[in-house]
């Protein structure tokens, strides 16, 4: 079962008419776009996982022939996904992210900073991780934790956090120029639905070491959360840097629409097959002659 409409037009958190969504206008339990249910949802993620692998192996094959774009660029894909605790961002990196070739994939995990990284400007520990030519770069968190717990907590004054999404928008654009295309995610669940999740990892045991007590902590700030969310989300959404925020509440539903995401992204940059750099006729009568 195909989605029955472009979830970019319905997962887009800027509407048509400009105007820029947060999470609290997004219902974490709605499947937009999709007419089938959990079963239906699993079978379209193993379907769908073919094209993707296709797709990847294609970019993959443009970066080792070195391959550029019209600005002399080879092309690269990032995949940013941002989400509260519990919100899926595992599920996506097994299921989705899984399902292409390690070779052509790194994936970076951006945790809370060491003092080696606090004591630079915070996209320092950024940049090194940005997907080289013929990759999919993979960021679970990322720059944004500067500006989303920084402004919950206020672990920075609040006209550097506006200056941060200046910032922000300069380094994403940058690597649009470079030939990286930028998709950036949200995974939108609810607070019930995380208390569910979290009161699950304490009744399994082989889920305790996912649990951290801290959670509990976070959501307290829900609110603020979901506003620094918004803010974020208005600051940097761009034509060429897009947010996405997917209804998380349904794990298979955000596998899918994730999935659906990246195609449409690698699809969008229109890449061939690279020639042969060899005399293929002669190629085949060495081989047959070996």
């Amino acid at each position: 079962m195909d989605f029955q409409q472009d979830p970019r037009a319905l997962l887009r958190a800027r509407t048509p008419g400009g105007l820029a969504r947060g999470p609290v206008d997004v219902d974490p339990d709605a499947t937009p776009g999709y007419p089938g249910g959990k079963a239906e949802g699993e079978a379209t993620l193993e379907a769908r996982a073919e094209r993707l692998t296709q797709l990847q192996e294609l970019l993959y094959a443009n970066g080792v022939a070195g391959s550029v774009d019209a600005a002399g660029h080879g092309r690269s894909l990032l995949l940013v996904v941002q989400a509260m605790d519990t919100a899926g961002k595992g599920g996506i990196m097994r299921h989705v992210v899984g399902a292409m070739d390690p070779q052509g994939v790194e994936d970076a995990a951006f945790k809370a900073p060491t003092d080696e990284e606090r004591s630079h400007h915070f996209l320092w520990r950024i940049r090194p991780h940005v997907p080289p030519a013929g990759f999919v770069g993979v960021w679970d968190r990322s720059h944004y934790e500067d500006v989303l717990i920084h402004r919950v907590r206020g672990l920075t004054p609040v006209p550097e956090i506006e200056q941060r999404y200046a910032e922000i928008r300069e380094f994403e654009q940058e690597l649009v120029q470079r030939g990286t295309r930028v998709l950036k995610v949200m995974l939108h669940l609810s607070k019930d639905e995380q208390q569910d999740r979290l009161a699950e990892r304490l009744d399994r045991p082989d889920k305790f070491w996912k649990y951290h007590p801290s959670d509990v902590d976070e959501r307290v700030y829900w609110d603020e959360y979901m506003e620094a969310y918004r803010i974020a989300i208005a600051e940097t959404d761009t034509d060429q840097t897009p947010w996405y925020i997917v209804p998380a509440n349904r794990k298979w539903y955000s596998r899918i629409a994730v999935q659906e995401l990246v195609i449409s992204a690698l699809e969008g940059l229109d890449l061939e097959w690279p020639p042969a750099g060899f005399d293929i006729g002669a190629e085949k009568r060495r081989l047959a002659a070996s």
